[in-house]
């Protein structure tokens, strides 16, 4: 019979934690998509460490190695590390078209490469915004490993 209160006990236990650890997950609020390809190209060849992005508090950078991006990290200026989610799509998320990037989905079809694979990098920000840097799949090291599918919010 105590072996019976034990056991429930410590079932219940783990139970609040895991309900509690769900409550401290950050649900983003909106999604900005960024071209990484085009963050990173010109210092892609050069192996070592490279700043791509700074968005306030927050910096984004690689570490390329043989031509490849081989990690992606997330600073912030007082908290350190971020962590940082990788996501992967069939989709091409975003194009560069001039100055400015258009979203794929406001593309033509025949403008688009669905054969392509992308990886993205993310992390939520302050304000529970989820910046995330795409990059062709080929340019990643380590290709979808430990990547889960893109889901986008409005979905």
């Amino acid at each position: 019979m105590k072996m019976n209160r034990v056991l429930a006990a410590i079932v219940i236990t783990f139970s609040l934690l895991a309900i509690g650890s769900v409550a401290f997950a950050v649900a983003a609020k909106k999604q900005n998509h960024h071209d990484g390809h085009k963050l990173v190209a010109a210092k892609l060849k050069t192996d070592g460490h490279h700043n791509i992005d700074k968005k306030g508090h927050y910096t984004a950078s690689v570490e390329s190695k043989g031509g490849k991006i081989a990690a992606f990290h997330v600073v912030h200026d007082t908290k350190g590390q971020i962590p940082v989610k990788k996501y992967k799509t069939n989709k091409k998320m975003v194009q560069a078209s001039g100055s400015h990037l258009t979203y794929a989905s406001f593309a033509l079809p025949q403008d688009m490469d669905m054969g392509t694979v992308e990886i993205g990098y993310s992390y939520i920000d302050d304000d529970g915004n989820e910046e995330i840097y795409w990059f062709p799949a080929e340019e990643i090291l380590d290709g979808d490993t430990g990547a889960v599918e893109y889901v986008p919010l409005n979905s």
